[in-house]
């Protein structure tokens, strides 16, 4: 049985794993590595098997920090994400999405990928902070670049793509044997069919199946916002389902500003490496730089420009649209659906069954947001 760098925490030193799923290619893993990788995996392979696209997700702390397909990047987005003129595969741009819809959570992510491991996304990998990847294979020269990788100490896992798991799994709390039937319902575009206010056009329902399976395999409670084939915001495991929406909701404020031509237009020294300038982006748009903070970044800067003002926001804010917003259970109430309206949201995929769901298919109504019942539960933990 292959042993494990330790369990959760480094003085839970006895930890170890059995399976034929997967393999340790590089790297030695940690307990979080694993269900970072296996949940990973899920979540792409079947974000691919459902949309027809390569796709990744950059997970923390078994949840996803962000997931996308491998579409092209518009030219603001190349620029948000740091990627220039960069040749990118349809796998790598997966990639280059997932960790830029959250790139303060995704420092120091677990990478997963649905395709073999191309050269370009592993010349990609190559530059940026991560703990490990998993993946369904290499192609020629890949794995010895990522083993290369935090001076050898770079994990990864490979997957067997064939594998199929049994249809009852167990886990063990406190002595206590706890066995279910897997979740392995396939979310599929048919899932959208209930419509109950509004229309859905293709790429609303692409976008609603994407945050669908994205929540599938991310803790409980959560939200997710999706924009163009790409998480731009997720809220997990949160007690009160409407802190999910308004914690997404605010990163989707913090993406969208990301392209703000003030945010774009900030002028970093040469010495400033990429992942510091994402940094500083990221705090300048949150606008509550510290006093020790507000002088690095000048020090970082030829220019820093005068902070985004309220009104500014505002007005930047209001012109995003078309956001899909998905939830794992159902919406209880209608101020989730007050809070989602303030993120561009034109589309909402949830379970249904609440005892307002009058209610809150008035506040969509109100608010011009298609709402489709899924009549699926999609509690992860």
């Amino acid at each position: 049985m292959p042993t494990l760098k330790y369990g959760c925490n480094p003085h839970q030193a006895q930890a170890a794993f059995e399976s034929v799923a997967v393999r340790v290619r590089n790297g030695a893993p940690s307990m979080i590595n694993m269900l970072d990788a296996l949940n990973g995996w899920q979540l792409v392979s079947e974000l691919a098997d459902a949309l027809a696209a390569p796709a990744a997700a950059s997970f923390k702390h078994v949840s996803p920090a962000g997931a996308a397909l491998g579409m092209p990047l518009s030219d603001d987005l190349r620029r948000v994400y740091e990627v220039g003129d960069r040749d990118l595969s349809p796998l790598a741009t997966a990639y280059v999405r997932a960790r830029g819809a959250d790139p303060k959570s995704s420092f120091g992510d677990f990478v997963a990928l649905s395709d073999p491991v191309d050269a370009a996304t592993a010349g990609y990998l190559k530059g940026v902070v991560s703990d490990g990847l998993v993946a369904p294979g290499f192609e020629e020269g890949t794995l010895a670049t990522l083993a290369a990788k935090k001076n050898g100490a770079f994990v990864v896992i490979e997957t067997d793509p064939d594998y199929r798991p049994p249809a009852v799994e167990s886990r063990e709390v406190f002595g206590v044997a706890l066995t279910q039937e897997r979740n392995n319902r396939r979310l599929r575009l048919e899932d959208l069919d209930g419509v109950v206010c509004g229309e859905l056009d293709e790429q609303a329902k692409r976008n609603l199946l994407l945050a669908l399976v994205t929540l599938k395999y991310t803790q409980s409670n959560s939200i997710g916002y999706a924009l163009e084939g790409q998480m731009i915001g997720i809220g997990a495991g949160q007690q009160s389902r409407v802190d999910c929406t308004k914690l997404a909701g605010a990163k989707v404020d913090v993406w969208h500003l990301s392209r703000h031509p003030k945010v774009l237009g900030i002028g970093f020294r040469p010495s400033v490496r990429r992942q510091e300038r994402i940094n500083w982006r990221v705090r300048y748009i949150e606008g509550d730089l510290t006093p020790g903070e507000q002088a690095e970044f000048a020090e970082a800067t030829v220019e820093p420009g005068a902070p985004l003002g309220a009104a500014e926001r505002a007005s930047w804010i209001a012109g995003l649209d078309g956001v899909a917003l998905a939830s794992d259970g159902f919406i209880p109430f209608r101020d989730n659906i007050d809070h989602a309206a303030r993120h561009g949201v034109s589309c909402i995929a949830q379970p249904g069954g609440s005892a307002r769901d009058a209610e809150v298919a008035d506040a969509c109504r109100e608010h011009g947001i298609a709402m489709v019942h899924t009549g699926l539960r999609l509690f992860h933990h």
